[in-house]
């Protein structure tokens, strides 16, 4: 009987128990508002997006994400932070894989759409977290059965390099966030509203509107060469 109790008890607990994810502010912030530049020449625009993860500690090098690991609805974001651009006129994205280096189709699908774009904006996301951190959280999270809240810490990164028809490189912008999950018992009241994919995305659509909105402000889009200041 005290086995079965002791079971039950734990499975309650097990099934109360939750998680409520939160973020910093974006690191690197231009701190610029929308503000649309009216009678600019239409320029075409190239997306190329990478996604790496890496969990230091038991990843030698950051890895390539494949299409079914990438952000669930990234295509989307893209598409919304483009109308941050005031003279964005015919554009296409690619996402690079790491099985694209034995696929010459996609290769040669990437080199066209390079020599068809006037300018190449390439967006290299990460996504890093500390091993050994996890692994004394989840003991820590096991030995108290989720009643210590327990923080589990994921770091963004986005590295954009802005490209000319020719190739040469413009400019360079980067952004960072982090998210802090906490595991603990009861937490389901606050758990709607705190969804660790949620404060990814909203992570994804800072960095990109901010990065855009910050091009726009460069009018690296109107000039195609390096700005001035």
């Amino acid at each position: 009987m005290k086995r079965s109790t002791a079971i039950t008890i734990l499975g309650i607990i097990m099934v109360l128990s939750n998680c409520a994810t939160f973020k910093t502010d974006t690191e690197g912030s231009s701190g610029l508002q929308p503000e649309k530049t009216m009678g600019a020449e239409p320029v075409d625009v190239l997306f190329v997006s990478k996604h790496l993860v890496q969990t230091r500690g038991l990843d030698a090098v950051p890895k390539l994400q494949n299409r079914y690991r990438i952000l669930d609805g990234y295509d989307d974001i893209l598409l919304d932070a483009t109308t941050e651009f005031s003279n964005l006129n015919r554009f296409a994205a690619f996402t690079e894989f790491a099985s694209d280096m034995s696929d010459p189709e996609r290769l040669a699908l990437k080199d066209s759409l390079m020599a068809n774009y006037e300018l190449r904006i390439a967006m290299q996301f990460r996504n890093e977290k500390s091993f050994s951190k996890y692994f004394l959280g989840t003991i820590g999270s096991v030995l108290s059965l989720t009643l210590i809240p327990i923080p589990y810490t994921h770091e963004y990164y986005l590295d954009v390099e802005v490209f000319d028809d020719g190739g040469r490189l413009i400019k360079t912008y980067s952004r960072s966030a982090k998210t802090k999950k906490w595991i603990q018992a009861f937490l389901l009241p606050i758990y709607p509203f705190h969804t660790e994919i949620r404060k990814t995305e909203e992570i994804y659509v800072d960095f990109l509107h901010d990065v855009f909105r910050e091009i726009d402000a460069d009018q690296i889009l109107r000039a195609g060469k390096i700005p001035d200041k």
